[in-house]
């Protein structure tokens, strides 16, 4: 044996929890999948390593949500819509006057959304499970399923039994402790970098829009970012700020520059990503006091408790969404969503270009039920940012809304195979359209009616 190996003794581990169905990860996918998975009357637990639910949108304080309409209409509906409405409904009544009607670019209040998600949680009758890790997963004998996962926490070690099993963890987690073969970055293993976001107060803006009003500059501050760049008060890369997102006229969630180099896979990376971007945040809160009007006092009130992490794995499933399918606004007889957001890939180094395809306004693409399917295991699904698709399409269909859809069809599938006793590969994909659009899912305009459901009933996987 390696000398930088050691053997660990066999031991008994108790059996903590056995459930219908278990959830791993609350971000945006998770969330979704659960509160749909329980809805459907399976007992579901949602396991998240941190102490609240939101993913990106709390953990990384991603600033706002991306759009849930093709720019005509709403496409992201259900789940996701209902959560982003009540959020709203729970802040204060300025936020409310400005933001009650829009649907594109929502910003994000942090706290409000971490009790708007545990309170959505427990009402649709989910067990939680915070300051919790996945050590492991314990497959059947055939290598077909997964019989449940090894958590370790604070109480300690132990075992939780399932039927069904939903990776939400963005990176293909469980996916990948049972084996699924996956993707990682390009053909050189890059990745897109990381992002350290952040909020900040006492800021001023209306001041900051006459600035722009007068300046003629966008509200990116491209102009601005440039001029600070020529003078060395901010390094070469981004070269506009993609995100300002006004939660009222005093505090503002910043998306802005990059952390290079990191695998979200890795702690090692995360911890140097969390170094870095803390570092990075605070030279840009510098740049925004000494370079952009309404910002002069500008007071970080927080950072991403991690990088925010756009990019990891990418599972092999039944059927890989390609590039070919976005351009091509592709409809498939399994869809369980919709997908109009654009494909937005960022630099993976400070030299390199920034990649964005838009659709047309009012055309999106199908996502079909087998992306969310891993090859080999039959009682799983991969919701979210780590579904089935390749490199360009992940640059699009990562962004939170797309995971509410995702997460909503992989807890409603997963109820539907808990009533038959089927896999996951067994389900009616008729039933489990007509489901969604009962639960308010927007599937296209070919989907609309139960006849037209009832005349796919010949749909196989």
């Amino acid at each position: 044996m390696s000398e930088n190996q050691i053997t660990w003794p066999a031991e008994s581990i108790p059996v903590s929890r056995e459930v219908d169905v278990v959830v791993i990860g609350g971000g945006a996918s998770g969330i979704a999948a659960a509160i749909s998975a329980a809805e459907g009357g399976a007992r579901t637990m949602l396991i998240e390593q941190r102490g609240f639910l939101g993913g990106m949108g709390t953990v990384a304080l991603v600033p706002a949500f991306c759009p849930f309409t093709d720019k005509e209409k709403p496409i992201i509906r259900g789940i996701g819509m209902k959560l982003m409405e009540r959020m709203k409904t729970a802040c204060n009544d300025d936020y409310r006057k400005e933001y009650g009607d829009t649907l594109d670019w929502v910003p994000i209040d942090p706290e409000v959304l971490k009790r708007v998600y545990d309170d959505a949680a427990i009402e649709s009758g989910v067990s939680l499970l915070y300051h919790t890790f996945v050590y492991d997963v314990l497959l059947s004998k055939d290598k077909r399923s997964i019989e449940g996962v090894v958590i370790v926490n604070k109480t300690g070690r132990s075992f939780v039994r399932c039927n069904y099993i939903i990776d939400a963890t963005g990176d293909g987690d469980i996916a990948a402790l049972a084996g699924v073969p996956f993707q990682k970055g390009g053909e050189q293993g890059e990745l897109q970098p990381g992002s350290m976001c952040y909020l900040l107060a006492n800021v001023d803006k209306p001041r900051f829009n006459q600035f722009l009003q007068e300046s003629g500059d966008t509200g990116q501050l491209h102009a601005t970012v440039e001029k600070a760049m020529a003078e060395g008060a901010l390094p070469e890369g981004r070269k506009s700020i993609s995100g300002l997102a006004w939660v009222n006229d005093y505090l503002v969630g910043v998306n802005f520059g990059h952390v290079f180099g990191i695998d979200g896979t890795k702690a090692e990376d995360l911890t140097r990503g969390a170094i870095e971007g803390r570092k990075t945040a605070e030279r840009q809160a510098q740049f925004f006091r000494a370079y952009v009007p309404g910002f002069e006092n500008a007071h970080m009130v927080a950072s991403g408790e991690q990088v925010g992490i756009r990019e990891t794995r990418r599972i092999q499933g039944d059927y890989v969404l390609t590039a070919e399918d976005f351009m091509e606004a592709r409809s498939f007889p399994d869809d369980i969503a919709r997908n109009a957001y654009y494909i937005d890939i960022h630099l993976a180094n400070s030299k390199s270009n920034m990649t964005f395809t838009h659709l047309p306004p009012g055309v999106s693409h199908g996502v079909p039920y087998r992306v969310l399917l891993p090859v080999g295991i039959d009682n799983l699904w991969v919701a979210g940012r780590s579904a089935s698709c390749d490199r360009v399409v992940q640059g699009s269909l990562r962004v939170m809304p797309n995971c509410f859809s995702m997460g909503q069809a992989s807890g409603s599938a997963a109820a539907m195979a808990l009533r038959t006793s089927s896999t996951s590969r067994d389900i009616s994909i008729p039933k489990l359209q007509q489901l969604l659009l009962e639960q308010d899912v927007w599937l296209g305009d070919n989907f609309t009616s139960s006849a037209h459901i009832r005349s796919e009933e010949g749909i196989s996987l």
